[in-house]
């Protein structure tokens, strides 16, 4: 699932690619990606697409007067063309699920794979009318976001901060792969409560936070769509690394897996030495 720093490189790629070039038509061949039916679809053509920006994970795309928006959710993806294909877009079982084509030929697919399908998209006169923009938490890494407003937020939340930090409503951008990388930069472990907290662990994990999604974003700046999937892995230390070496301490990352997802860790880095129960509440296994 591309986040933040992901997102973040794609908007910096279709500001630079695709702003100021007109929207010559758009087709969409999976109809229930497409969340919204006033605008209509077709309004977007003939206007020119005027500025990319980034909500959380949402991709906000101003195209006249209207917006088009999108969440690449789990397994959707954006790819690109210099020159995009001209066969004819037919709903179906294959992964393209919305296809623009520009004035000069170029233009994106946005595509899943898979069978569950949860890629949406909405034209809306106002962002704020996508309802999982209007619920979006605050972006983790806007110039403004202080130590004090992270601490205000963690503060009576007895909630495990590997959670917290996924929650769209409560910290806008940050999913399951990023969570994981800032708990391990923060040496701290995924059920740690975020209202049992101290204040140097509140500060440790607001710069680990902060440090990790620059990192992050400093290594996908630059990148094209194709090459994003693999420069996030290259520089992932424990997610997706189950079974390896952790680079900081040379322990065994470990891993916990739930019914619809999984995390990785380092015992020695962030839990004592001690492994995790596969559980959701679990404690410490002692």
């Amino acid at each position: 699932m591309p986040e933040l720093p992901e997102v973040d490189a794609l908007v910096g790629f279709l500001r630079e690619r695709a702003v100021g070039h007109a929207v010559t038509g758009v087709s969409v061949a999976a109809i229930s990606a497409l969340k919204t039916f006033d605008p209509p679809l077709t309004a977007l053509a003939g206007q020119r697409l005027d500025a990319a920006s980034r909500h959380g994970k949402f991709i906000d795309l101003e195209v006249g007067e209207l917006h088009l928006v999108f969440h690449l959710a789990r397994a959707g993806w954006l790819r690109w063309y210099e020159e995009v294909p001209r066969t004819l877009v037919k709903p179906g079982k294959s992964p393209l699920a919305l296809r623009v084509r520009l004035d000069d030929g170029s233009g994106f697919d946005l595509t899943e794979a898979g069978t569950k399908k949860s890629l949406a998209v909405y034209v809306v006169r106002d962002p704020a009318e996508v309802p999982g923009v209007a619920r979006l938490g605050p972006d983790p890494m806007a110039p403004d976001f202080s130590l004090d407003d992270f601490a205000a937020i963690l503060a009576n939340r007895r909630t495990q901060v590997k959670g917290l930090l996924r929650d769209q409503s409560v910290f806008a951008g940050v999913g399951n792969a990023y969570s994981d990388e800032i708990l391990h930069n923060a040496r701290m472990s995924p059920y740690a409560l975020a209202a049992k907290l101290k204040p140097d662990d509140v500060e440790r994990l607001y710069h680990a936070m902060r440090d990790t999604l620059g990192d992050a974003m400093a290594a996908a700046s630059g990148k094209r769509p194709d090459e994003l999937k693999d420069n996030k892995r290259t520089h992932m230390q424990v997610h997706g690394r189950t079974g390896q070496p952790c680079p900081v301490c040379g322990d065994t990352v470990r891993e916990v897996i739930f019914a619809d997802s999984t995390f990785q860790y380092c015992p020695t880095c962030q839990t004592g030495g001690k492994p995790l129960a596969d559980r959701v509440l679990s404690r410490l296994l002692k």
